[in-house]
């Protein structure tokens, strides 16, 4: 399977060890950086995972940052992208079977590498069931998405409330 695999910073070290793992397990890694451990942004290792996908030179992402927040809310912005942050086996695999889940977010300064590896396994492994409620269920969400557009909403400004 070609996997589209990216992270910020943060998650640098641990996509370095992902790659040769599934390397390891005879995948093709795309790789989308980033290349060090230098500050870069999460947002464009997401968008960088997603259009991979898009474009179908991958079948599956992997990111990584540092909580995984972050990068599975830039790559839920793609249409089409199904991210989910998981930091449990049953999550990994069944986010995949039920909700046809296509890039799997691990918070690097959350999990361990070896949890990681496990996820990845369960990820990589899981098939969407088909099941008409599912189906019906990822038509829900796609309507959702096409009636909002591309239209986002405004950053919060930030500073204390009153």
């Amino acid at each position: 399977m070609k996997v589209a695999l990216g992270s910020d910073h943060a998650g640098f070290e641990l996509k370095q060890k992902m790659a040769m793992y599934l390397q390891s397990l005879e995948h093709k890694v795309v790789d989308v950086g980033t290349n060090s451990a230098k500050r870069v942004d999460y947002p464009d290792y997401a968008e960088a995972v997603a259009v991979a996908l898009r474009e179908q030179s991958a079948e599956r992402g992997i990111l990584l940052c540092g909580s995984g927040v972050g990068a599975s809310v830039a790559a839920n912005k793609v249409p089409g992208i199904r991210a989910g942050l998981c930091h449990d086996i049953y999550s990994a695999h069944q986010g995949v079977e039920h909700d046809d889940m296509n890039v799997l977010v691990l918070g690097a300064r959350v999990i361990g590498p070896e949890l990681a590896l496990e996820l990845v396994r369960a990820f990589l492994g899981a098939q969407f069931s088909g099941e008409p409620r599912h189906r019906r269920r990822l038509a829900k969400v796609a309507a959702i998405e096409s009636r909002y557009g591309s239209k986002p909403r405004p950053a919060n400004k930030g500073g204390k409330r009153r």
